[in-house]
């Protein structure tokens, strides 16, 4: 839905209905991942995307459909082997998308709910995409829940509470996902909700200001983290050197992390790069950085550079597990020699951590081209 907001918003506050169509689940090489959306207009008009393109044809003739019945409709696209006509994705995987009606009406909460994504506030919104005989009436219910409070019901008050337990924790690690409840709160196949979970943009950390942490910050922007560049020389660590940063930080690196641990803002999304390639910084710095529970941690320098770290760090009692952790020399082999370069090659080892990929060359690889991202 972030995708898709402003023109979903505007349409809303306009009282006029559109339809949503939004991918729950997708198996094989789906173009798309769950939780892309295309909205169709009154007006005809279309954004955003549930396909790439294979099946977007058919998904806007559905939703005109849907917003002029107001019937949620649950579908399924993917090409059978014996079909090759068949409205599908050449790609050879399958995707569920689900189409709505969304109108003041239907959906009161919207316009909160877009000040939380925009403001980078969590949220999360369950919408009942499946239900089986006899609890038809609970298709398309919608429960909103933050942190603290929660909007809309899904049906009995049971249901609520354990599915509000359940959305907050998949809120709370950034999850989209597909649950099933029985009608009573249990587990079970009465109820298929898909939950979108709009959890605040997962943080980058980016320890020394140098030219590289310029570029990295740019690439770490685009690519939706709350980028932070720390540096304890106030000379180097300005505004004016890191305009794509959210936040540029003057202290010394490991006081700076220890503090923002403490404090919470560092979880399982936070990946800290460690840029300085200087021992008085580095040392201290991944001595705190190891012992987080990150997504990843890497550090720049040479090959001789890091064993004479890793041995200082050894020396200095992190252990062979913690060791194992870094990602020394940082990012991936790609021959890169510009700044620029070499702030991809981070980001595509970032990524690659992130969602269990190789780094190799998709030529010399085999099965799914996407991956299932790590929890």
């Amino acid at each position: 839905m972030r995708d898709v907001l402003d023109e979903l918003e505007r349409w809303w506050r306009a009282d006029r209905a559109v339809a949503l169509a939004t991918v729950v689940a997708t198996s094989g090489s789906a173009p798309r991942p769950a939780g892309a959306t295309m909205l169709v207009a009154p007006d005809g008009a279309a954004a955003g995307s549930v396909s790439g393109g294979c099946v977007e044809a058919a998904v806007y003739e559905l939703a005109h459909e849907v917003r002029r019945t107001g019937r949620p409709v649950l579908r399924r696209y993917g090409v059978p082997d014996d079909d090759a006509y068949a409205v599908g994705l050449t790609c050879g995987g399958h995707l569920d998308v689900y189409v709505e009606r969304v109108d003041p009406a239907v959906f009161p909460e919207l316009p909160e709910v877009a000040a939380s994504i925009r403001q980078g506030d969590p949220v999360a919104v369950a919408s009942c995409v499946a239900v089986e005989p006899p609890h038809r009436n609970g298709l398309g219910r919608r429960r909103v829940v933050w942190p603290g409070r929660t909007a809309g019901s899904l049906g009995p008050a049971r249901l609520d509470a354990a599915a509000t337990r359940e959305i907050r924790g998949l809120l709370a690690a950034g999850r989209t996902a597909i649950v099933r409840y029985s009608r009573d709160g249990r587990r079970g196949d009465d109820m298929t909700l898909f939950v979108s979970a709009y959890a605040a943009p997962p943080r980058m950390i980016v320890f020394g200001a140098v030219d590289f942490a310029s570029a990295l910050a740019r690439v770490g922007a685009f690519l939706g983290y709350r980028v932070t560049v720390c540096d304890a020389r106030p000379v180097f660590a300005t505004r004016g050197r890191f305009p794509d940063a959210h936040e540029v930080v003057v202290d010394w690196p490991h006081r700076y992390l220890r503090g923002e641990a403490a404090a919470g803002r560092v979880d399982g999304r936070s990946v800290l790069c460690v840029l300085t390639h200087d021992p008085k910084f580095d040392v201290p710095l991944l001595e705190v950085a190891l012992r987080l529970p990150v997504a990843y941690v890497g550090a720049m320098g040479s090959r001789r550079g890091d064993a004479e770290r890793r041995r200082r760090l050894s020396a200095a009692g992190v252990g062979e597990g913690e060791l194992r952790r870094l990602a020394a020399p940082i990012g991936l082999d790609l021959g890169a020699r510009t700044v620029e370069e070499t702030a991809i090659s981070i980001a595509a080892e970032i990524i690659a951590s992130r969602c269990g990929g190789t780094g190799g060359r998709l030529t010399a690889t085999a099965g799914p081209i996407h991956h299932v991202p790590a929890t």
